[in-house]
């Protein structure tokens, strides 16, 4: 289980790149524009992404993010956002990785963002990390396909295929 994590967290990495590609070739009106999208646009739902992986990533650490609501815009330029969004998918994999097997037993104790307690076994929570973001990233690949820029193939067995990110 803990290598099939450990795709995850790679394959996690690789469609955001694949994703952020495409969507940095936007013009600004296409990229910003309100959508219907439960975030509003593309560059609220890629927010939105990153905001549940700090948060989740926070909770796994034992603490809180300090993110408020799951609209939170925490970049507002895109480049900084992408910047971000490197730097999260490499926090990711180096907790997959170095996370001890053993610890796919235990169960995390958390509040969600309501202050509610929680208490949830730890491949659950890190299937959900995983599965939230495929789900935003799908949400962002249907905004793309509105645009004119090309929606990149995201899918799992190209990325273990060794497309290029």
């Amino acid at each position: 289980m803990h290598a099939y994590f450990a795709t995850l967290a790679h394959y996690n990495a690789w469609a955001n790149s694949r994703l952020f590609k495409a969507c940095l070739a936007l013009t600004e009106t296409d990229y910003r524009a309100q959508c219907g999208a439960f975030f509003g646009s593309i560059h609220g739902t890629l927010n939105h992404i990153l905001v549940a992986d700090r948060t989740w990533m926070a909770r796994l650490a034992g603490g809180d993010a300090g993110i408020p609501r799951l609209d939170t815009i925490l970049h507002d330029d895109r480049e900084a956002l992408w910047q971000a969004r490197r730097a999260e998918d490499a926090a990711i994999i180096a907790f997959i990785e170095s996370l001890a097997p053993a610890r796919l037993n235990d169960v995390l104790k958390y509040r969600t963002l309501r202050e509610e307690p929680q208490q949830t076994p730890l491949p659950l929570v890190l299937g959900h990390l995983f599965n939230h973001a495929t789900h935003h990233r799908g949400q962002v690949h249907g905004l793309l396909s509105q645009v004119p820029v090309d929606p990149p193939p995201l899918d799992l067995l190209y990325f273990s295929r060794g497309e290029p990110a």
